[in-house]
């Protein structure tokens, strides 16, 4: 495994990628790479492999292909471009000085892509005299101090077009991005308008970044289906899509009402409702249905309260799962079996509990990596493996019983104390812990459902989408 790429990190190619990919290349994207062997990174799912674009010298000269992870043997990110020192003189690097004294100032991550970059990183003249210049920000969009930033490069002589790259791999025009209410953003899986923030379509955007999130050991992600055989990124993506309706009802239903036994009523016929949604969108499918549970008693708790504050929307939440459901029949999932089986509380003893991996383990985790510069990727990974070293997830248990469980448990705290997601050791952990759940058959599906309740919850008290 390597650490998550993200789009516009510009990648150097060993000999072995650029001897194959001359064999099937047009001969000007062969002559690019003997020039330079450099790419981009591009925004795509792509199964066991990275997508990448070779650039030619001029604009109809762009071509999408893949690499191995093995096959890159250095990145250079957006960021680390920010202070290289400009191998001519052109107007784009003039600019580029006084964009990112901009973003300095207004404490944003900057750095540039497009020709600019690529000339920096690689030496190779890449600009024309028309060119403009092409800036990557990270900031979420709401965050106020775009809006200065704008106004400080708004007067330069040179076009500057800024990308701002927020949760993970998602870009929207800086432009787009001040105008407020819908936003339409680039995502890997294509185009998207996100709506304007609300919390049942936070709650929908968080399963969407816990599907999309790579790489997760042995779970569905842009790489593939992982150790399932029934799920793929494709039906996850449909699966979470489907279900703002149910959260948007679970949300009118709570709004000022009374914590009682005939709200878990309401709120329990709406879960029904959401999972028979669910299986009409997926084909039958299991795909979210503990992410229906955790998700949606976290989002009545807020309706109740118009609190934000994680802790106390926990708690609340534990509260409405007190009650219990008088049309709820016996259970004969997966989940209940392992729980009866085993002994453990699942994602029903979560809740009761206060979600303390969500608001205990994951989110200290998600932040203290944020604080320490780390990746968004990254931030959520280790947030991810953090949840996995204490849980009795049942998923786990269900389909590779203790060992499994125990496996899981070990490999992650190992890929932790080897330094996370964001380093050399920690990834190589990572990838010996997948190959070992792979082998079992095995994956910590309930851990992925409460990183998808984290990710609401950091959202919700932000206000913005992760």
């Amino acid at each position: 495994m390597h650490e998550p790429l993200h789009p516009h990190d510009l990648v150097r190619l060993n000999a072995r990628a650029v001897a194959r990919l001359n064999r099937d290349l047009p001969e000007w994207a062969a002559q690019s790479l003997q020039r330079a062997p450099w790419a981009a990174v591009r925004r795509s799912h792509v199964r066991d492999a990275v997508a990448i674009g070779v650039r030619g010298v001029t604009r109809a000269q762009r071509l999408a292909t893949t690499v191995a992870a093995d096959e890159i043997e250095r990145v250079i990110t957006p960021e680390m471009l920010a202070g290289a020192r400009a191998p001519r003189e052109h107007g784009a690097f003039t600019a580029l000085c006084a964009v990112m004294r901009a973003a300095t100032g207004a404490g944003l991550r900057a750095g540039p892509i497009g020709a600019a970059g690529f000339e920096l990183a690689t030496g190779v003249p890449a600009l024309r005299d028309d060119s403009d210049l092409d800036v990557l920000v990270r900031a979420q969009p709401t965050d106020l101090q775009l809006s200065s930033f704008a106004r400080e490069i708004a007067d330069l002589p040179l076009r500057v077009d800024v990308e701002v790259a927020f949760a993970d791999n998602y870009g929207a025009a800086l432009e787009e991005a001040l105008r407020g209410g819908e936003l339409m953003v680039k995502t890997p899986g294509g185009p998207r308008m996100l709506p304007r923030f609300s919390p049942p379509q936070a709650a929908v955007q968080a399963l969407i970044a816990e599907v999309e999130l790579t790489p997760k050991p042995a779970l569905v992600d842009r790489r593939g289906s992982g150790a399932h055989v029934d799920l793929t990124l494709e039906l996850l993506l449909r699966s979470a899509q489907a279900l703002g309706e149910t959260f948007a009802a679970v949300f009118a239903a709570a709004r000022g009402a009374t914590l009682d036994g005939a709200l878990r009523a309401r709120l329990g016929a709406i879960g029904r409702e959401g999972e028979a949604r669910m299986l009409r969108a997926t084909g039958g499918v299991n795909t979210h249905r503990g992410a229906i549970w955790s998700l949606g008693l976290l989002i009545a708790a807020h309706a109740i309260t118009a609190g934000r504050d994680p802790r106390a929307l926990a708690r609340t939440a534990a509260g409405i799962a007190a009650y219990a459901d008088p049309a709820r029949g016996g259970d004969d999932a997966n989940g209940a079996r392992a729980r009866a089986r085993y002994g453990v509380g699942g994602a029903v003893g979560e809740a009761a509990n206060g979600f303390p991996h969500v608001v205990e383990v994951a989110l200290p985790r998600l932040r203290a990596a944020r604080r320490r510069g780390a990746s968004e990727a990254v931030a959520r990974i280790d947030a991810l493996l953090a949840i996995m070293t204490t849980l009795d997830d049942t998923c786990l248990l269900h389909r590779g019983g203790l060992a499994a469980l125990r496996a899981a448990q070990t490999g992650a705290a190992a890929t932790l104390a080897a330094g996370g997601a964001g380093t050399a050791g920690g990834l190589r952990a990572l990838g010996a812990l997948e190959a070992d759940l792979l082998a079992r058959g095995a994956s910590p599906g309930g851990a992925a459902d409460l990183l998808a309740a984290t990710l609401f919850l950091d959202s919700l008290e932000r206000g913005t989408w992760v």
